[in-house]
This record gives C-alpha cells, sequence and structure tokens, in this order.
C-alpha cells in the first residue's frame, strides 16, 4: 500500500492534524489521571524493558480505562512515526481508586525493520516513552538511553 508506516494515528501526527477522535480514545462514565510512568530496568539492545504508570478514577463512577505506551525515536537515521505504540493494559478501578500498572516490552519496541539486511534493528541512543488513555492525550512522559 502507497501510505507505507504511515496510517491511523501516525498519519495524522505527521501530517499535526487533530483527528475528532484520536487512537484509543474510549468512552465512559468517569474520568482517569495516567501519572508517574517510570522505565524501571536498564534497557539494552538484547532486554526486555518494564514500565510503571500510575492510573487514577478521578471520577464518581467505577469504570476502565485502557494505558497506552507509546515510545519515540527522536534521533532514529531512518524515517520513523513520530510516535509508536508498544503496550497497552486495561484496568478497572473503583472511584478514588489508583492502581499501578505494569507495561512491558521487548527489545522490538525500539527497532524498526531494515530492508537492507532483512532483519529487525535497534539503533543505540535515547528514546521517550509516553503513556496515557488515547493518542492524543499522553499525560507523563520519561526518557531513557539504549546502549
Amino acid at each position: 500500500y502507497k501510505e507505507g508506516i504511515y496510517v491511523g494515528y501516525r498519519w495524522t501526527d505527521k501530517q499535526k492534524l487533530k483527528p475528532a477522535f484520536a487512537f484509543g480514545h474510549g468512552l465512559s462514565y468517569t474520568t482517569f489521571k495516567v501519572s508517574n510512568l517510570k522505565a524501571l530496568s536498564p534497557v539494552t539492545t538484547d532486554g526486555n524493558m518494564t514500565f510503571t504508570v500510575d492510573v487514577t478514577n478521578t471520577g464518581s463512577l467505577e469504570g476502565s480505562d485502557v494505558v497506552q505506551l507509546y515510545i519515540t525515536d527522536p534521533k532514529c537515521s531512518v524515517d520513523r512515526p513520530v510516535k509508536e505504540l508498544k503496550a497497552f493494559q486495561k484496568v478497572s478501578l473503583k472511584p478514588g481508586e489508583t492502581k499501578t500498572v505494569t507495561l512491558k516490552t521487548d527489545k522490538r519496541a525500539l527497532s524498526y525493520w531494515d530492508e537492507t539486511i532483512d532483519d529487525w534493528k535497534a539503533e543505540a541512543g535515547d528514546f521517550v516513552a509516553q503513556a496515557g488513555d488515547s493518542s492524543d492525550r499522553l499525560t507523563c512522559k520519561v526518557r531513557f538511553t539504549l546502549k
């Protein structure tokens, strides 16, 4: 297909457009706050990554939210999307309740498909992880380095 990797939220991000309903937008009778994103483990090219993030039900009714983790490689040597969804987790909360959600990824979360070697490739460098409950509501971030 001619769009390549730029479909859905990746295309609206690249074009700097704001859709009426962003990717991951959900309907709920309550509201949530996503905060305190942390990268728990050192990141190496042959290892897994673990992130935690707090989700709080700030409304007056019980509800569920899907926390989404996006990763950005701001200095990649090839053309990549502004951000890429790499993990997500649904959490159910009572009013006022906070839970810490664990999101796990593997080294492929930092990789891109390199057509010259027909394999996934991860470049060492600085990355940004962001969490929220839709592609346009990323409310916390953490920077980390791949060595």
